[in-house]
């Protein structure tokens, strides 16, 4: 998940106002797969295409960030920052996880593998995929489920300094079209493009980030912005449209590449070429500074709410309330950590 910006030089505000519609998203998302598993039958079925757009804004990002410094300032300096910047929440994340892992008050699971909950832990925090928990979708990292974009992020980011940077443009369009190929080759394999989370689908996520974060790259490398005066209002609804798509067995597996390969470039060329209403300004900002704290403390929230609905079977009723409630406390909560827990800590490794 894209995080990064750089003081200066001038900074996409409306790119961190999609980034936080993204996260919000998939927020939702998660909610719903709990309350009606069915994807067709969910209103914001292709919302784990958020991750896609996610990796497609990093690679954006990250090559107009550093693409003329890194040389300067040495891989070393690069992941050391990629690393103040990302793993703080990384590890908040995986505290919380534990924290309702063990005092889950509607299950029981806890028991099930409490000699193994330290082995859990551990791995979150240093990110090694440890899939375990079969009960709930044999999640690479289950206390906090979301790790797993992490995983490839930094995989991506460690590719990037010793390789990426140095490449020509023309080698990283060709590189980019045998990313499609490999992505389209895994949507019609598994039907759909929400893999990589787990351990019996984990190289596909691989795929997904292969693609996007080349395509991010490749939009700043050939300049492919677009100028417009659309504003954040337009192009995050035009985001917001994506995740809306209704979902379809039958064409998904040629719906969700599709989406990522062609729309997902196209946004953030249309997100880096227009200005910002001057009055959604600071929902912008807002938007971008909790996108990623949001991001990452969200899920352990979600599995007790999975635990409920298991224990008590609640209706559809109660679960929407539950749904509009706890997204707003979440964002709330997610905006507490940034400011109490996630800003402090960077600011002092910075210091370091």
């Amino acid at each position: 998940m894209l995080t990064s910006s750089v003081p200066t030089k001038p900074h996409f505000q409306v790119l961190d106002g999609l980034r936080g519609i993204a996260a919000v998203a998939v927020v939702i998302f998660h909610f719903m797969e709990f309350i009606t598993p069915d994807y067709h039958d969910s209103f914001i079925a292709h919302a784990y295409l958020a991750v896609d757009f996610f990796f497609c804004l990093s690679g954006f990002v990250i090559a107009y960030a550093y693409d003329d410094k890194l040389g300067s300032m040495g891989v070393r300096t690069f992941l050391k920052r990629r690393l103040i910047r990302l793993h703080p929440l990384v590890v908040i994340g995986s505290v919380i996880g534990l924290l309702t892992f063990v005092f889950d008050p509607f299950s029981k699971l806890y028991s099930v593998y409490a000699s193994q909950t330290l082995g859990l832990f551990l791995t979150s925090c240093l990110m090694i995929p440890f899939p375990l928990v079969r009960e709930r979708y044999f999640n690479l990292f289950h206390l906090n489920p979301p790790t797993w974009t992490l995983f490839w992020e930094y995989l991506a980011n460690v590719l990037y300094a010793l390789v990426l940077v140095k490449l020509p443009t023309r080698v990283l369009a060709i590189l980019t079209l045998i990313a499609a190929g490999t992505l389209f080759y895994e949507a019609h394999r598994s039907t759909y493009l929400a893999v990589g989370f787990g351990g019996d689908n984990f190289w596909g996520g691989g795929s997904r980030v292969f693609y996007s974060f080349l395509a991010g790259m490749l939009v700043y490398r050939s300049h492919l912005i677009i100028r417009t005066r659309l504003g954040f209002g337009v192009v995050g609804l035009l985001l917001l449209l994506t995740f809306l798509v209704p979902f379809s067995k039958a064409i998904n597996w040629l719906v969700d590449p599709l989406l990522v390969v062609f729309y997902f470039p196209l946004l953030i060329a249309l997100g880096a070429g227009t200005p910002v209403e001057p009055a959604l300004q600071r929902i912008c900002k807002f938007s971008g500074d909790i996108s990623y704290p949001l991001y990452m403390t969200h899920y352990p929230f979600l599995w007790i709410v999975l635990s409920y609905i298991e224990a008590k079977k609640p209706p559809v009723s109660e679960l929407v309330v539950i749904m509009i409630a706890g997204v707003v406390l979440l964002i709330l909560f997610a905006y507490f950590v940034l400011k109490v827990l996630d800003e402090p800590i960077r600011t002092y490794l910075k210091r370091m």
